[in-house]
């Protein structure tokens, strides 16, 4: 493929709306490229999930990864974890090995925001020449017809949706306080790991953590754990009475509009 051409390019995350979109595009567009910026911080699930899309649409899911490992990138922060405020690690393990696969081509970029959640209509790259598509804002498709592509497809939804609401990095600084528990109950290595990234200077009073209210050293202690599953069955037996809503919508429901990172979260 020349460097001029144009080329038109699905960004995956594992999550639902990004796979759904590359399945609905699949026979739509011609020589259709399938990337994934993979941080080498990712759940199991994410990969197995994507190997069975692989297998799905025939091509290959190029795997893009950053110069740098997230573990030497926070080293020359000295220990300063990303957060919503300041998303490093979205920047420089997703967004910009993205641009390098990029180059100057002119890129169309199809991204999963649905029609249901158009409010989130947001760009992955500045740059001019990566354009932004929203296919499934065009088409009107919405929760139910991702949730009916996945089913039709025989992908289902990724594993990681028993227990957690969205894609993206085990450490997650979006995740809720009872997915952390979910990581800690289905991954403990990586809960373990996660929490050794975490800093306090008793000097100075600094904490570097992924929840700016507790360490999940804090976190994961019995009486702390039982309070935040209390809570979460509260809020579960208050939203069935509201509706009969599946696990997916239970999440979904607890969950904020938290400008969660786009090339992450879909």
């Amino acid at each position: 493929m020349c460097e001029q051409s144009i080329r038109h390019i699905v960004s995956l995350s594992g999550g639902k709306d990004s796979t759904a979109l590359a399945i609905y595009l699949k026979d739509r567009i011609p020589d259709l490229e399938y990337v994934f910026c993979d941080t080498g911080e990712e759940l199991p699930e994410t990969y197995e999930y994507l190997e069975k899309l692989e297998v799905f649409l025939g091509r290959e899911i190029k795997k893009l990864r950053a110069r740098q490992s997230f573990e030497d990138m926070l080293k020359a922060r000295r220990g300063f974890l990303p957060s919503g405020q300041v998303r490093w690690c979205t920047e420089y393990l997703k967004i910009k090995p993205f641009e390098e696969h990029i180059g100057s081509s002119t890129c169309y970029n199809y991204i999963g925001i649905r029609a249901d959640e158009s409010h989130r209509k947001g760009y992955i790259s500045t740059r001019k020449n990566i354009i932004p598509r929203y296919p499934f804002i065009e088409d009107g498709v919405k929760k139910d017809d991702v949730i009916r592509i996945l089913e039709e497809s025989g992908l289902g939804l990724p594993e990681y949706y028993k227990w957690r609401s969205r894609s993206g990095c085990y450490f997650c600084f979006f995740q809720q306080r009872n997915e952390w528990l979910g990581l800690l109950d289905n991954h403990p290595d990586l809960y373990e790991k996660a929490e050794s990234f975490e800093k306090e200077n008793a000097e100075t009073g600094e904490r570097y953590t992924w929840s700016q209210s507790e360490s999940l050293g804090e976190l994961r202690l019995p009486e702390r754990r039982k309070e935040i599953l209390e809570e979460l069955e509260r809020r579960k037996r208050f939203d069935q009475k509201r509706a009969n809503l599946n696990l997916v919508s239970l999440f979904e429901a607890e969950a904020t509009d938290d400008g969660g990172c786009l090339i992450c979260h879909l």
